[in-house]
């Protein structure tokens, strides 16, 4: 018995096929086109290009998979979180969709805050109104283009658009859903409030799903096109962080991930929805029936040491680079680096700070930058975990994930400046790694998440905080936390 898991990302869709061991046996990509920016801060995608990577996508893994083959007795599928895809009446696209980094409805964001109440927002959804978030996104096109929102039927993400080209089936999962700024994330479903109040029809909202839960089969047409046998059943799936989450093994309260790609994301399993009232932090939904998760986000993590390497190494590779800052001291002999590239989300909510190297002296050389940058990221997210103690959210275990778990350097300082034994695994497959152990679960193969995970998931390294570099990291955090406010008065 095999399961396929699909991920559409923003720069491609992968397929990936697990056996019923919970062990990788195939997977293929397929890229898409570049997202449109016809203006700054615009990011737009065409759906129909998502349906093209994933049947590609989906054909290569099968036919990559090893003989003899089993049948795919259940899929999963997960993807970029909070893009707003529009169909009319006929399930025809009618425009891009808007996608995750697009950012230009701070005026929206303004307007919904205002009507509804910052304090009843975050009371509804958990959460307040940020750019990224769907509705908000919703609402430039009522604004901007009445006659397009005029002829909206449905309203869906990016991974539940290719779901609705496989099977025919409007659905969504709570853990993406809870990413529209639509959903009433304590009770785990739709807000009749916010969307009277943003003048969203219910009527257009996918009905709503948990993670592992079969919503849907897949059609005559798209077995065609895809390979795969129609009636397969899909499951519900999650949004990238969700599933990625899964993939790692952080579902129940007290796991933990900080993982490091582009931008850095801290991710805690919690048993009940924490609120954090100054609305720092996204609580969302888990993947895991009947739990939550939150989420602090670097804006500019692994983007900070590409940007470093880009424009000043660009003759270097990345370990020639760490190994040279592995013989600094740590803490960099006080030269500081605040990762704000593109502005920065958690704790500060702020779009428009930016970047800054500090405490540069003539002693400091190419390899206190390198490992400046490298303790900045950490530092920076270092302040989700300020925040989980702040609002009581247990830390127990940590594991590491994406660039920032690949080289030992900065596993140690991760270590080092969180203050806790960090986990690496045997292999970090992602979210549609995830999303196949859901689809396992769905189709009965494992009891619930928790089976699938200790089946499939096995820990490579534990790597203990050095004691000889706590009080140097304990220091620099305390200096590196003035950073912002310093940087923030020169606006």
């Amino acid at each position: 018995m095999w399961f396929l898991g699909m991920d559409v990302g923003t720069g491609g869709t992968r397929a990936v096929v697990v056996d019923g061991a919970g062990k990788l046996i195939a997977g293929a990509s397929s890229e898409h086109e570049p997202f449109k920016t016809a203006h700054p801060g615009w990011a737009e995608q065409e759906p129909e290009d998502w349906w093209r990577a994933a049947k590609e996508a989906i054909r290569l893994a099968l036919a990559a998979a090893p003989q003899p083959q089993e049948p795919i007795a259940a899929i999963g599928l997960t993807g970029q979180m909070h893009g707003a895809v529009m169909l009319d009446e006929n399930g025809a696209v009618l425009r891009p969709a808007l996608i995750w980094c697009d950012t230009r409805t701070q005026p929206e964001c303004d307007w919904l805050t205002e009507k509804i109440g910052y304090e009843r927002l975050i009371e509804l959804t958990c959460n307040p109104a940020l750019p990224n978030f769907t509705v908000t996104k919703l609402l430039w096109v009522r604004t901007h283009q009445p006659e397009i929102f005029a002829k909206i039927r449905h309203i869906m993400c990016p991974k539940d658009y290719v779901r609705y080209r496989l099977t025919g089936e409007f659905a969504i999962d709570v853990q993406e859903a809870s990413g529209t700024l639509l959903l009433d994330v304590t009770h785990r479903r739709w807000s009749k409030e916010v969307a009277e109040a943003a003048g969203i029809d219910e009527a257009w909202l996918p009905k709503v799903y948990e993670s592992p839960e079969v919503c849907a089969r897949i059609s005559e047409t798209a077995a065609g096109l895809t390979g795969l046998k129609a009636g397969t059943p899909v499951v519900a799936g999650a949004g990238d962080q969700g599933a990625g989450a899964v993939g790692m093994g952080i579902l129940q309260p007290g796991s933990v991930s900080a993982t490091i790609g582009t931008s850095g994301v801290v991710f805690a399993a919690t048993a009940a929805p924490t609120k954090d009232p100054k609305g720092r932090l996204h609580t969302f939904c888990h993947a895991v029936p009947g739990l939550w998760h939150v989420m602090g986000v670097t804006q500019s993590a692994g983007l900070s040491l590409r940007w470093l390497k880009g424009t000043f190494f660009a003759g270097s590779n990345y370990d020639e680079l760490t190994e040279e800052a592995r013989k600094v001291a740590a803490g960099s002999d006080g030269l500081l680096w605040a990762p704000y590239l593109l502005g920065e989300r958690t704790p500060h909510l702020d779009p428009q700070v930016r970047a800054a190297f500090a405490g540069i002296s003539t002693t400091h050389t190419s390899a206190h930058f390198v490992r400046a940058v490298l303790e900045g990221v950490a530092y920076s997210l270092k302040d989700t975990f300020t925040l989980f103690a702040e609002l009581g959210i247990p830390v127990t275990a940590i594991r590491l994930g994406g660039g920032g778990a690949r080289g030992p350097l900065w596993r140690r300082i991760q270590a080092g400046i969180y203050g806790h034994a960090v986990e690496v695994l045997t292999a970090e497959e992602g979210g549609a790694f995830g999303c196949a152990l859901m689809a396992g679960v769905g189709a009965g193969h494992w009891q619930n998440l928790d089976v699938a995970c200790a089946q499939a998931i096995e820990v490579a390294q534990r790597i203990e905080p050095d004691a000889r570099d706590g009080g140097a990291y304990q220091a620099g955090y305390a200096e590196w936390r003035k950073l912002y406010p310093a940087l923030k008065s020169l606006r």
